[in-house]
């Protein structure tokens, strides 16, 4: 998860999830990026590759030493393993990997949507109303890692 300083307040990089089950949904239709841990694989790096498979650009170099959030488990049970790292990215320059859906159901035809539409920029306390409730939990914990940072309020 990517977080920034704007005028003091902390902003993280969220992606909205792409295909037609998500079309109209916001709350509750962001995420951080994420993905599968290859075998073998070390947690930082596998969240580095998928960040750029899911924003088509690799994550930019850190400000800061990368935070350890910890792990979470998902309504569906979807164990995640967050780090965030501050800096900066221009989200109209993003370009997601694509899934296979039939769509409509049952109607035989198969399509492609990004995994992620779109992406933004939000100050903790929006982006706790728009994440999936599972990953509330690394937004508050990046808040604590974060308080008391010199010269930096963080604003929940």
């Amino acid at each position: 998860m990517l977080y920034r300083f704007r005028d003091g307040v902390v902003e993280v990089l969220l992606g909205h999830m792409g295909g037609p089950l998500w079309a109209r949904k916001d709350a509750g239709g962001w995420t951080i990026p994420k993905g599968e841990v290859e075998p073998g694989e070390d947690g930082l790096a596998a969240a580095l590759r998928e960040f750029a498979e899911e924003l088509g650009v690799p994550a930019p170099a850190a400000q800061a030493p990368d935070l350890d959030l910890g792990t979470v488990r998902q309504r569906a049970g979807k164990l995640v393993a967050a780090w965030a790292r501050e800096a900066d990215l221009d989200v109209t320059a993003i370009s997601s990997n694509t899934f296979a859906l039939e769509w409509p159901p049952r109607s035989g035809r198969m399509q492609e949507f990004p995994e992620l539409d779109r992406a933004g920029w939000f100050p903790l306390a929006r982006a706790r109303g728009l994440v999936v409730a599972g990953q509330v939990p690394l937004l508050d914990r990046l808040e604590e890692q974060l308080a008391g940072a010199p010269g930096r309020a963080v604003e929940p």
